[in-house]
């Protein structure tokens, strides 16, 4: 998934990839991709990519879902979301489920927040809503207890000439009734004014949530262990809040407390409680955006970066290869005099190229 890659899928542990929605969507753009931890045949895509890039960003057309493992696809509505920054499926009831709706990047709507559906996204009720410039760029749900969710909440706004990240609007919130009410959390502890926000309960001890933060001060990792209530500030180094409008995901090992991962340009991990973070995963492309953990088995992970995606089994020491994926992106285009000419382009994050224009 990505700007402009759609979704694909492999069967074979990352040894092949193909692409299940060519027909199917009406936009490239992907924000989310969720499975029901129920129901591996339930799958829903929220559409249009999370990271606001200073080139242009595609937006989405809103929440498609499939009930047959990929093969067929049907669109749920929210349009006007733009751009979805998360989505939550009950653990239990695969109709279930939560979107977490960054909004539109150019004006203030009011199509953001966080929406619910209990009918398999036949209808959606807004759930949580800040203000027209504020969207749900994180909602996790804790793994210990599907009634409560953690929503990372995003005042932000792409300007002509710069991208407005953080206002009164960005804080984390959270439900202890499915979504159904929601009450902003670590008021007392958190920087006064911050931007984007990344949010993990951890499955490995129930109460601990990690938070990556915006700010520039006490900008960085924070963590909690009462569910929320009270925090503090564990890591503070710049790289792991580095140019936050593109990174900011953060996320709990599920069976060890004190390892927690955070994405940006580097692929970084914590042992120590968050203490101190060293790279990660060197031997794959850089810029990360998403992780997979298999919540029994933390050995086996899936990383999303700007070049696909990337399989492992012994906990990050070797990974699938991302060569075999169409994920290739032009920034520019050019031509030569040769006869026949040639087209030549500039890869994102990857080499140039040549190909003859015919035979």
């Amino acid at each position: 998934m990505g700007t402009t890659g759609g979704v694909f899928v492999t069967r074979n542990a990352g040894k092949n990839w193909e692409a299940v929605d060519d027909e199917a969507f009406g936009t490239a753009s992907v924000g989310d991709v969720e499975i029901a931890a129920s129901d591996p045949n339930v799958i829903v895509v929220g559409m249009g990519e999370s990271p606001v890039r200073g080139v242009a960003s595609s937006h989405g057309d809103g929440v498609y879902r499939s009930t047959d493992g990929g093969r067929n696809w049907k669109h749920l509505g929210l349009e006007k979301s733009h751009h979805i920054g998360e989505i939550q499926i009950h653990p239990e009831d695969p109709n279930t489920f939560w979107v977490g709706v960054q909004g539109a990047a150019y004006a203030a709507t009011d199509e953001r927040g966080v929406y619910k559906t209990t009918d398999g996204g036949e209808t959606f009720e807004r759930v949580l809503f800040v203000n027209e410039t504020t969207g749900a760029v994180d909602l996790r749900m804790d793994p210990n207890n599907p009634r409560i969710l953690y929503a990372a909440m995003w005042d932000w706004q792409r300007q002509p000439w710069a991208v407005r990240s953080g206002g009164e609007g960005s804080g984390i919130w959270k439900s202890v009734d499915g979504g159904e009410s929601w009450d902003e959390i670590g008021t007392d502890d958190f920087p006064e004014l911050m931007g984007k926000i990344g949010i993990a309960p951890s499955a490995a001890k129930p109460g601990r949530v990690w938070a990556v933060i915006e700010a520039e001060e006490k900008g960085g990792v924070w963590r909690s262990d009462d569910w929320g209530e009270t925090w503090t500030h564990v890591n503070g180094t710049r790289r792991v809040q580095a140019r936050s409008w593109y990174y900011m995901h953060i996320f709990a090992d599920p069976i060890d407390a004190n390892t927690v991962y955070v994405q940006n340009a580097p692929f970084m991990r914590s042992v120590d409680g968050g203490k101190t973070f060293e790279q990660f995963a060197r031997n794959i492309h850089g810029d990360h955006h998403d992780l997979w953990i298999n919540p029994n088995d933390s050995d086996i992970m899936i990383g999303a970066n700007d070049g696909g995606a990337a399989v492992t089994f012994d906990g990050g020491e070797t990974w699938s290869s991302q060569y075999n994926q169409p994920t290739a992106q032009f920034y520019r285009v050019n031509v030569d005099n040769d006869y026949f000419y040639r087209v030549y382009g500039g890869q994102q994050d990857n080499t140039t190229i040549a190909i003859r224009s015919f035979g």
